[in-house]
């Protein structure tokens, strides 16, 4: 019993966190009405909704059959850093940073064997960094690319259009940076390139159930729009899952929306202090961009979104702040450890060298671009 808890505590550090903060929070404001104020439902259902539709698409292997046929002619070791890397950085704009990376990364490991030994061993590194970092900015360009920009999104009552001209400058700069590393990179472990995939992955069978899931994301991103009702949606979201695959129920991630429950519980409590609200209210307020940057490399920038969107009115510094934040440690994005768990698992031999370069690559891109914010803003 003992080690399965501490297994759950490793698996999901960030969840019993939230959970233990708001279990504190109640021993200085006790449990009453105003509780149910601090839930934003309407991130929680949203949430659900991406995460079912996404997790369907994912089964169907729709991405596996994109990304072989990018793949089929490539010859060049720049060819292919390019097609995976920038396939995590533009799939993460509609399907979360998280699943892209559960995606494309196993699936470099695959197209890396088929191309030799020699592949694998020079270009596992570079690629599995430069997909993380691709994943985490790529998802900043809209309010579905992850979680707290989902939460952020509603909470700051900005228009679509709004939101993606707010981080439309930092995805274009994203984007040259990664081009550019990406040919240092190729250059630095150039190798033979050509891909034959033994088995070509078939979608004929899963034309419905593709559609199906197709329909369920297009009633998602117009409940982001707030086009349709989010109950609504998370209704016809329920039955959808039902008809097409009632499996996908257990591949949501119920732990982050616990999670999110907990925060807002423990914000919302604390909001209720005058103390502590006037005292974070005075940090966070005017350096809404630096503290959400620095509070995401202790805390992950999900949490730090979560925890200073209480203390500030501020919102658009605070969404670019968390958003960057997700560069630089580990931790910083909870995304980036999804990378880290299958390089552990495939190269265990790797993993210093894979930290040191994900840490050197994440904090250089994450000085440039905290540079170009500050210019910019």
């Amino acid at each position: 019993m003992k080690e399965k808890l501490i297994h759950f505590f490793k698996q999901e550090t960030v969840l019993c966190a939230a959970l233990a903060l708001a279990a504190l929070s109640m021993f200085l404001v006790r449990p009453d009405a105003e509780y149910l104020s601090y839930i934003d439902f309407r991130t929680l259902a949203i949430l659900f909704c991406l995460m079912g539709a996404m997790a369907g698409l994912q089964k169907t292997g729709v991405f596996q059959w994109i990304a072989q046929a990018l793949l089929a002619r490539v010859r060049k070791t720049r060819q292919l850093v390019w097609i995976l890397v920038l396939l995590c950085f533009f799939s993460s704009m509609a399907v979360t940073n998280d699943v892209a990376l559960i995606t494309f990364v196993p699936f470099t490991f695959t197209v890396l064997d088929l191309i030799g030994p020699e592949a694998r061993k020079r270009l596992t590194i570079p690629i599995v960094v430069l997909q993380t970092i691709a994943a985490n900015l790529g998802s900043m360009l809209t309010p579905i690319g992850n979680p707290q920009n989902l939460y952020l999104y509603g909470k700051a009552g900005l228009s679509l259009g709004a939101f993606l001209l707010l981080m439309l400058p930092y995805a274009c700069v994203s984007f040259l940076l990664i081009m550019l590393w990406s040919i240092v990179q190729s250059r630095a472990y150039n190798v033979p390139v050509e891909v034959s995939f033994r088995e070509e992955i078939r979608l004929d069978r899963k034309k419905a159930q593709l559609a199906g899931y197709l329909v369920l994301f297009a009633l998602d991103l117009l409940t982001v729009a707030r086009v349709i009702p989010y109950g609504l949606a998370l209704l016809l979201t329920i039955a959808g899952l039902l008809v097409l695959d009632r499996s996908i129920f257990a591949r949501v991630d119920y732990s982050l929306l616990l999670t999110f429950v907990g925060f807002f519980v423990f914000i919302g409590n604390m909001g209720r202090l005058p103390v502590f609200y006037e005292f974070l209210q005075k940090i966070v307020s005017g350096h809404e961009l630096l503290a959400g940057a620095a509070a995401s490399q202790v805390i992950s920038n999900v949490p730090a979104a979560l925890l200073l969107s209480g203390f500030t009115e501020n919102f658009p510094p605070l969404i670019i702040g968390v958003n960057l934040g997700g560069l630089g440690t580990m931790i910083a994005s909870m995304a980036s450890l999804i990378s880290y768990k299958f390089v552990a698992r495939e190269e265990p031999g790797m993993k210093g060298t894979y930290f040191r370069q994900f840490t050197f690559s994440n904090v250089a891109f994450l000085a440039v671009l905290l540079v170009f914010a500050l210019v910019l803003g």
